[in-house]
């Protein structure tokens, strides 16, 4: 015997994907100006199983009981007075968040005119009076059965999003670490904390945030700067150690660690990509990892934090405005930071004569822009080094 294919389990399955319970959570509006009516139409829905029905006969309060209620559809004659369906409708579109809401329009009108302007102001479907029952039901259905749908979409794609900002979260944040871990095994080489290239990234945020930099720089800045001095790995502990004056060899040794750190940041990418392999179960396609901004903007600190304005600094030569903006903030910085630690070659200086130091510096050594933007800050950056003090 054929078989239709209305017989087919997995078409009907399909034609009746929406359980009877989802239908019945729905909030449904009905708004007529003819109180009998929204009773009759109650009654057909209640019939077959609705119960969250809101209603009212006067359509000038319609739209304020549409926003109370969030309705999930919404029955509408057309021909009211005060305000009509299709105004009602006007307003209903003209609400972002009742831009998807479901509107059926009902109708004694035969005029297609009339039908049709109400389809391109957004009606989702014209039911005609007088209302046959089958038919009212079988139109809210197959409306609802859409709505709860792209609802269902809705509520999925806005869980992958999350997952997606989750894991994205995760993965910078892993990546900060390994950035922040990396800047300070370096900066192990000579302080015993290593907090000096936190307060120095630190720094380098508040006097890029005085002088307009977005949060978006920002956030790349801070750990870049933390970078400045990576390339201290490649230099001996003889040099990096001394208690006295460098001979001038030995300060064209501590000279090249600009170098090195550019050729460090340059290969850590790969190092990371490792990692992943190492640690993950992630297939071979995403170990296609594309340039870091970060450690783009490090390899710039790294190879121009030491640049000074009137153009006498290593490793470049370069001078005024040649110097990057951020080379020239980090310079700030790392010098301050520097002047107020304690050193295998130097005490720690106070905060006046550290000061002093850097004004001597306006212009000759740094950017005079960026000093002021320092100044404006002091206490911000005094704070910072308040909290992130060296402990013996």
């Amino acid at each position: 015997m054929i078989r239709s294919a209305l017989d087919n389990p997995v078409i009907e399955n399909q034609k009746t994907f929406i359980d009877r319970n989802q239908f019945e959570q729905c909030c449904i509006a009905i708004i007529d100006d003819e109180s009998i009516n929204i009773d009759m139409i109650k009654y057909y829905l209640e019939m077959e199983g609705f119960r969250n029905l809101v209603s009212t006969d006067k359509s000038a309060s319609a739209f304020s009981m549409i926003q109370a209620e969030q309705p999930d559809l919404v029955l509408s004659d057309i021909n009211m007075p005060d305000v009509s369906g299709l105004d009602l409708l006007a307003q209903i579109r003209g609400h972002q968040e009742f831009e998807t809401t479901p509107v059926i329009i009902l109708t004694a009108s035969s005029d297609n005119e009339t039908k049709i302007s109400a389809l391109k102001q957004g009606a989702t479907d014209l039911l005609a009076k007088p209302i046959h029952h089958g038919e009212l039901v079988a139109r809210i259905r197959n409306v609802l059965n859409v709505k709860i749908y792209q609802d269902q979409l809705k509520a999925n794609s806005e869980t992958l999003e999350e997952a997606v900002r989750l894991r994205t979260a995760e993965l910078e944040a892993s990546r900060l670490s390994v950035i922040q871990c990396l800047a300070r095994a370096a900066e192990f080489r000579d302080d015993d904390t290593g907090q000096h290239v936190i307060r120095v990234g630190k720094y380098a945020r508040i006097i890029g945030a005085e002088l307009g930099l977005s949060e978006k720089d920002l956030c790349l800045l801070e750990p870049a700067a933390q970078l400045h001095d990576v390339g201290k790995i490649g230099v001996e502990d003889s040099i990096l150690l001394k208690p006295g004056k460098l001979t001038p060899e030995e300060y064209d040794a501590m000279k090249k660690h600009c170098g090195f750190g550019k050729k460090i940041v340059d290969c850590l990418p790969e190092r990371e990509a490792q990692l992943i392999r190492m640690h993950t179960e992630m297939g071979a396609k995403i170990m296609d990892i594309p340039d870091s901004p970060i450690l783009t903007l490090a390899k710039i600190i790294a190879m121009t934090h030491h640049e000074r304005w009137d153009g006498c600094g290593y490793p470049l030569g370069l001078s005024g405005e040649d110097i990057p903006l951020e080379g020239r903030i980090t310079a700030v910085a790392d010098v301050f930071d520097a002047l107020m630690s304690k050193r295998s070659y130097k005490p720690a200086f106070p905060l006046a004569k550290s000061l002093e130091i850097l004004e001597e510096g306006r212009g000759t050594q740094f950017d005079p822009s960026v000093l002021d933007a320092f100044t404006k800050r002091r206490q911000e950056i005094i704070q910072i080094q308040i909290d992130y003090a060296e402990t013996d």
